[in-house]
């Protein structure tokens, strides 16, 4: 079943017992992210709020939030959706009468991707003027600059070849018309804005608040720069997406969706932007960003505002980047044909660790495999990249350890690259835009050392004996016998801890260079110290611990390193200070008030 706007996908939930109303009032500032977080944890279904506070727009939240909505959005499994993308790819290409005939099918799908536009749509069915304040946007996070629009899918054309771009982009309220346009790094709307400075043309733009479950994912799947994604929603829907002309500036809009914003962002014109509580658990640093200034709303009548929440994982972001790289990601093997799957943890906020099986058909060839996805696209913002074998799981982390564990000689398999771009919301750096990554290659080679290892028992033996000793140690953890995960007293300085004394905020970094030298712990491979706020029993947790939190050029080090002309020789065992530390955002938590709040509404919420 196609969907072709919000309201009918809403509609199928209902009837599915995916999706909750309430009558309950629940506050868009700091409330509906409590709601939201802990209804994930609790796999609760999707909630739509019909008494939002100070407002008379309803709001749905967490209408992907799970495998089971995706699949219904989709019609199918997204790996299913995969699997067709790169069969048909591999088929007509090059196109051939023989090959057209051959996949009739899905070639008259693909017929079906252009765009359509039509005269009018139910987005236009009430025009006014710009007010935001009547609309119920989200405060999300007690230490975030304003309140945030943080589903908007931003509908940008290229100001010389006309190509469209949609993408969502969070947009802080400054009043009720003006917004801040937050384009990070290698985004498409950011790219086309590029081109519109350098004319000197103000940029016209405009946003849709919920659309069809297709172009929602296509709007959210990393797509390659060019690609129209509401091509991409067309062939997903098996439908063309409907536009309608906008009523103020010269750009085609969605007709189905809830809401259009339009307006203009000005060449040249910055606003301080932030903080925001992002994805990677943290708050994004307060920076200067383009403004956007609106001329007009339009809506359909009874429209439904979408929301949704991002933050220290699991949330929303979880399924909708789970199935985008289930739908997109089998294309990578059109480009490097010695790929046979990749896998971004959302854990680590999906840009900060890629595991890529390789079929390697010459020496180091999944190296060569690694430099040319961190120069693809958005992979090129990829932090951490592991190499393992075809046929190698990808997505399973303990499958990856074991190889690490088997295969890594950091002598010959680790390579540190620095000063290079990435990700805007990784702070580790201290510099936006730029860091260092790294490429651990655990790939199997012809020759494998599997001797020499410590007993486990011993080895275990020795980590309890650690813990007892070291009073600086609150906790160990030994993941697969191939990472010692020690967790480290001290915390993160946020809102409910006081200041972290002088003496523990390197704490990590000089524990660290004591343990990687011990020779009872020179049969591991990786040992990282985090902070006390991760569970470092909980994989989802470590994972997130340890890599939103270290820079690879600055807290990375090994038993033994030194320069061989210019050139780093690494030996032993690799250490990561996965610490937080003193100039890090902070991590992301909420006020005890509003948890009270809602564990006062949370029964009745779900009555």
């Amino acid at each position: 079943m196609s969907f072709l706007d919000l309201q009918s996908y809403l509609k199928f939930l209902d009837k599915s017992g995916e999706l909750h109303r309430t009558q309950v009032e629940i506050d868009p500032v700091l409330e509906l992210t409590e709601v939201a977080r802990r209804a994930i944890r609790e796999n609760k279904p999707a909630l739509l709020i019909e008494n939002p506070k100070g407002s008379k727009y309803p709001i749905v939240i967490n209408h992907f939030a799970s495998e089971k909505r995706i699949e219904i959005a989709l019609g199918k499994h997204p790996e299913q959706i995969g699997i067709e993308l790169i069969d048909f790819f591999e088929k007509i290409f090059p196109p051939t009468l023989k090959s057209l005939l051959e996949n009739k099918t899905i070639a008259k799908r693909f017929l079906k991707t252009r765009p359509k536009l039509v005269k009018k749509g139910t987005s236009q069915e009430i025009v006014k003027q710009p007010n935001l304040d009547e609309l119920p946007v989200q405060l999300c996070w007690q230490g975030d600059g304003g309140k945030f629009v943080t589903y908007g899918q931003v509908i940008t054309y290229h100001p010389i070849t006309g190509k469209r771009n949609i993408g969502i982009y969070r947009m802080q309220v400054f009043d009720s018309s003006t917004t801040g346009m937050h384009w990070q790094i290698q985004k498409g709307g950011g790219f086309h804005y590029y081109y519109a400075e350098m004319l000197g043309k103000e940029f016209e733009l405009a946003v849709a608040l919920g659309t069809s479950p297709a172009l929602t994912l296509a709007t959210v799947a990393a797509l390659p720069e060019g690609i129209d994604e509401a091509m991409f929603a067309g062939f997903l829907q098996n439908k063309r997406v409907e536009f309608v002309k906008s009523k103020t500036i010269s750009i085609q809009v969605p007709a189905q969706a809830e809401f259009i914003l339009e307006g203009l962002v000005p060449p040249k014109e910055r606003r301080l932007e932030g903080p925001f509580g992002d994805h990677f658990g943290h708050y994004s640093t307060a920076s200067e960003f383009p403004v956007f200034r609106l001329k007009i709303i339009t809506h359909r009548k009874k429209p439904i505002y979408p929301a949704t929440v991002v933050g220290k994982p699991p949330m929303e972001d979880k399924f909708l980047g789970n199935a985008t790289q289930q739908m997109i990601g089998p294309l990578i093997k059109l480009i490097h044909k010695e790929v046979r799957d990749i896998w971004a943890y959302y854990e680590a906020g999906f840009h900060n660790l890629l595991v890529a099986s390789i079929e390697q058909r010459y020496q180091k060839e999944a190296i060569k495999a690694a430099l040319g996805m961190m120069g693809t696209d958005q992979l090129s913002l990829t932090k951490c990249i592991i190499l393992v074998s075809a046929g190698v799981d990808v997505r399973d982390w303990f499958a990856v350890l074991k190889e690490i564990r088997n295969n890594f000689d950091p002598h010959h398999d680790f390579i540190m690259i620095p000063k290079v771009p990435l990700d805007t919301l990784d702070f580790t750096s201290y510099k936006m835009n730029l860091g260092s990554k790294m490429i651990i290659d655990a790939t199997r080679k012809k020759v494998q050392d599997s001797g020499g290892r410590m007993q486990d028992e011993q080895l275990k033996s020795y980590i309890l004996h650690l813990k007892s000793t070291d009073r600086r140690v609150i906790d160990l953890n030994l993941v697969a016998d191939t990472v010692l995960i020690v967790k480290v007293d001290s915390p993160p300085q946020n809102f409910n801890t006081p200041s972290i004394p002088e003496s523990n905020s390197f704490l990590g970094r000089t524990l660290l260079e004591k343990l990687i030298v011990l020779p009872e712990l020179q049969h591991l491979k990786i040992i990282a110290t985090v902070s006390s706020d991760v569970d470092i029993h909980d994989k989802e947790n470590y994972i997130w611990g340890i890599f939103t939190r270290f820079d690879c050029e600055r807290d990375v080090i090994f038993t033994d390193q030194k320069l061989t002309g210019i050139s780093p020789v690494y030996k032993g065992v690799m250490g990561i200070d996965a610490t937080w530390k003193p100039g890090y955002p902070e991590p992301l938590t909420m006020k005890a008030e509003i948890v009270r709040l809602v564990d006062v509404k949370w029964g009745k919420i779900w009555r």
